[in-house]
């Protein structure tokens, strides 16, 4: 299956492009940002990594959009020293589209949810599905997608089955906040040579710009903390995963600095 993924981001690029009346009206929010990572104990890939994260993610008239480019580097324990690798994922409002109110329980809206995952060597995969904006008290926000997977030309990891929830927690601390936020994503089955894996990301930190007055959800310090049981879909009870030292199932963290702009 193949999404047009031009026209996916023609909806977003036109609220960034509008007049600024027309963009007051497409371009509800918008959030920018640049994370560093250092980090050891990785597994398949070199085992200690520096990173450095741009993300996006806005709310525009007709659904939502978040991005994000990761630039890998590995310190010279490999030919290549670096790497990248990045995910587009605008969802699409039916409740908007249909100028509709589809609320019921907890869900506040039903959502057409696409991602489009790409980076350096054979990474590319498209994801479509039924995505759900809830409301779940003590949360900043919760979102629950589900995605049908379905790599580029013939790699493994054709047509299994992805869910998708991602979420944010604001705790406030002294005169500060921690805020909690991150996703998991979880293969539930299998496809011949790739294996249902289990991936959790959650970031802890501490809003240190609002300790200092410097400014609210502006700087954060703090952990991300990233478990992956069978990492890339390589199952660590199968030979490949005998043949990659340490396993295939990675538990690690990474000390974190984000800067939102």
């Amino acid at each position: 299956m193949q999404l047009n993924h031009s026209a996916l981001c023609l909806a977003p690029l036109a609220a960034l492009l509008a007049t600024p009346a027309q963009a007051e009206d497409w371009l509800h929010w918008t959030d920018n940002s640049l994370t560093y990572l250092y980090g050891q104990d990785f597994t398949i890939s070199p085992e200690i990594q520096q990173t450095v994260t741009f993300e996006h993610a806005n709310g525009w008239k007709y659904g939502d959009t978040f991005l994000f480019i990761d630039s890998i580097h590995y310190n010279g324990e490999t030919d290549d020293d670096s790497s990248f690798y990045g995910e587009f994922s605008p969802r699409f409002s039916f409740g908007r589209l249909l100028g509709q109110d589809l609320s019921f329980g907890p869900v506040k809206d039903v959502l057409l949810a696409t991602t489009y995952e790409f980076g350096e060597g054979d990474v590319e995969s498209y994801l479509i599905g039924p995505g759900f904006s809830l409301a779940i008290p003590g949360f900043d926000f919760f979102n629950l997608n589900f995605y049908r997977r379905e790599a580029d030309g013939d790699r493994d990891g054709d047509g299994v089955w992805q869910v998708t929830p991602n979420w944010a927690i604001t705790i406030p601390v002294g005169n500060s906040d921690i805020r909690i936020d991150g996703f998991m994503d979880w293969v539930v089955d299998n496809d011949e040579g790739y294996h249902s894996n289990l991936h959790f990301n959650p970031q802890i930190k501490y809003d240190l710009g609002k300790a200092l007055n410097w400014g609210e959800k502006q700087l954060y310090v703090g952990i991300e903390y990233d478990y992956w049981k069978d990492k890339y879909g390589i199952d660590d009870d199968s030979f490949l995963g005998d043949e990659v030292l340490g396993g295939t199932d990675q538990n690690t963290a990474s000390l974190l600095v984000k800067v939102h702009f």
